[in-house]
């Protein structure tokens, strides 16, 4: 068992890695300002799992009080969730995103290093590849980045690698995500956007659930099966579970990129239609020119994880469906819902 610091912990992907972590036996310690998260959602983590999370609030550019939080925590390894991540915002307010994606990381290895922790699981992202050359991406991609933010990973992935040449006795693990979606099971958890949500399912949701008219599909003539856009789509909880296999596997000291995926694209009007099919509503849609910067299609080569992790994405689109509609139904309003499920409704 092991006592893992997570930065970020209170976030949609941070919660459901912490349940995974809590249901594997480990300790948990998470460190998290709250500016896009809440600290309802650790308290279901704590209500489903049976088990306690030791929390602070504080960020990661504050270095005094990091630096005192991870002593404190005698963790001996940390995940790094603490990133702003909407590529919109990021394109209209670069030097927020450089200053907490940069900056933050920079403060953490630094505090890592003062303190003496030398294992890390880092939250980078499918945005390093830039448009891709050829599908499915694998880690051997070219990387680049098309928008603030993911150069703001791509710099943070370079300062992880360029730490990892001076100091080799460090373990790090770059997990590039593609597009995480779902729930947990429970209905406990979720996402829970503060503003009008970036990502696809979470829109739909709101459709789905009167909170908003229509979606906006943006092209619908692109060189796909249908017209619309390809993604991969990753059930939240088969990317938590990556992370478990991440912090838990023994390796020498290495600096690794994996990406986490299904492996597999689904496009936008494939998407829609499964949760149609999962909620019982239909989906008012519009479709609208493309936007600039989007690319036709875009999924995952997972055989370096599936080998290195011994993981592999279980979930479908329609249980990814079936478990977002069930959270977006019984929290129409994220975690200030005000409401309070009984304790049997959390699935153990």
């Amino acid at each position: 068992m092991s006592s893992i610091f997570v930065t970020g912990g209170a976030g949609y992907i941070g919660t459901h890695t912490c349940l995974e972590l809590l249901r594997a036996g480990h300790k948990v310690f998470v460190y998290d300002n709250l500016s896009n998260s809440s600290r309802l959602g650790l308290e279901r983590v704590e209500r489903i799992a049976n088990a306690d999370i030791q929390f602070m609030e504080g960020d990661i550019r504050d270095a005094s009080a990091l630096t005192r939080a991870l002593h404190e925590s005698q963790c001996d390894s940390v995940i790094h969730f603490a990133g702003l991540k909407a590529v919109g915002e990021s394109v209209t307010n670069p030097l927020t995103y450089y200053h907490n994606n940069v900056v933050g990381t920079f403060t953490l290895l630094t505090a890592m290093q003062t303190i003496g922790v030398k294992k890390l699981v880092f939250s980078s992202s499918a945005t390093v590849y830039g448009e891709p050359v050829s599908l499915p991406i694998d880690e051997a991609h070219s990387l680049s980045a098309t928008n603030p933010y993911g150069r703001t990973k791509l710099i943070a992935e370079d300062m992880l690698r360029d730490h990892f040449r001076a100091s080799p006795d460090w373990n790090v693990t770059i997990l590039r995500y593609f597009n995480p979606v779902g729930a947990h099971e429970s209905g406990l958890i979720g996402e829970d956007p503060k503003d009008t949500p970036n990502n696809l399912m979470p829109y739909i949701a709101q459709v789905a659930i009167g909170l908003r008219e229509k979606l906006n599909i943006w092209g619908n003539d692109y060189p796909t099966p249908d017209g619309t856009g390809v993604r991969d789509y990753i059930h939240v909880v088969d990317l938590a579970i990556g992370h478990v296999k991440a912090i838990e596997r023994a390796a020498p000291p290495q600096c690794i990129e994996l990406n986490l995926g299904t492996g597999r694209g689904y496009s936008v009007l494939e998407v829609l239609r499964a949760f149609e099919q999962a909620s019982g509503k239909t989906i008012a849609y519009e479709f609208l020119p493309r936007r600039p910067g989007d690319v036709a299609a875009c999924y995952a080569s997972t055989r370096h994880a599936e080998s290195i992790l011994q993981w592999r994405a279980e979930r479908n689109l329609a249980a990814m469906c079936e478990d977002h509609w069930r959270w977006q139904h019984r929290n129409p309003a994220g975690y200030a819902s005000n409401n309070d499920f009984a304790s049997e409704n959390a699935t153990e």
